[in-house]
């Protein structure tokens, strides 16, 4: 029979292992949460009682850690994070799983990600490069360890939404709730977790890589549709608008002739179509790099 708040939580993790890091990290701060808040109100109204008296009353109602452990995997059998679920089902031709890309919400998703990641690139770094500056600054005054405090705050503050941000439009299951704090541990003890924990570096760490990959992606992304969108739209420039058709190799530009432009409006549409593909590939990729450095090390 369970004692403790802690064995009970040592027990549900002990049952999702193998699950998802983000659906482990959600269910011990729900059962967390449910735990001491249930806690604190029994003990307040019996106050001779013990948690080993108070506990196990408290997980028969919540559910043992086997029956939590199983109602989560259920849960996530049955619901896709994001725009995760697959939008068609069955066989599906070569010609489908080529040019059905874009029919599917995820590769839209990943491209509109990847294109706003320049933006919120700027604004992680330049968040995480002036608060560390002033943090380290000002650690030798009394101010320095507060203002350090509240810089780590905000960066796990952005590291939930970055991941939230990266389930809702790359599909990758992130979690869903910031961990739950409990109001017993001591101040000092918070402080000492906030600066120990793995997940408090690696967030600003993404926080300052956020840059150099958002200004890959939207360099990528854009220059390749661009480029794809000049090559289809070539019939209505050059015939229509009697603009002149130049493509630049290298450090050379050429003026194509009339005969090619149908062939580049194919090259177009063929490039378009594995700009998406390459949309989605990369997409499992950086949910991939997120779910690794935003996610807390404990739920692994």
């Amino acid at each position: 029979m369970v004692r403790t708040v802690d064995e009970y939580l040592r027990l549900l993790r002990q049952e999702l292992d193998g699950s998802d890091p983000a659906v482990i990290q959600d269910a011990l701060a729900d059962a967390e949460e449910h735990f001491r808040g249930a806690l604190a109100q029994a003990l307040n109204g019996s106050p001779g009682a013990s948690e080993a008296d108070v506990v196990p009353a408290i997980a028969e109602k919540y559910g043992s850690p086997q029956e939590i452990a199983a109602a989560y995997r259920q849960m996530e059998a049955r619901l896709s994070p994001g725009l995760g679920r697959r939008t068609h089902a069955g066989p599906r031709s070569v010609f489908y799983r080529f040019f059905g890309v874009f029919a599917d919400l995820r590769a839209w998703a990943a491209l509109l990600y990847f294109v706003l990641s320049l933006a919120t690139g700027i604004a992680y770094f330049t968040w995480a490069v002036t608060g560390l500056s002033l943090s380290l600054g000002l650690l030798v005054l009394i101010v320095g360890l507060p203002v350090a405090v509240l810089f780590l705050l905000s960066v796990r503050g952005i590291a939930f939404i970055e991941g939230r941000l990266v389930e809702a439009l790359l599909g990758v299951r992130m979690p869903r709730r910031p961990r739950f704090s409990n109001e017993k541990t001591g101040f000092w003890q918070r402080i000492r977790d906030l600066f120990t924990q793995r997940i408090t570096w690696t967030a600003l760490a993404y926080c300052i890589l956020q840059l150099g990959l958002g200004i890959f992606y939207f360099s990528l992304f854009t220059g390749l549709i661009g480029m794809a969108v000049y090559f289809i739209a070539l019939p209505i420039t050059v015939f229509a608008f009697d603009m002149p058709a130049y493509i630049v190799i290298g450090d050379t530009e050429y003026q194509a002739v009339t005969w090619a432009i149908p062939f580049l409006v194919v090259l177009g549409v063929l490039l378009l179509t594995a700009t998406m593909h390459l949309a989605r590939l990369m997409g499992r990729g950086h949910g991939a790099l997120a779910k690794l450095m935003l996610v807390n090390d404990k739920a692994r």
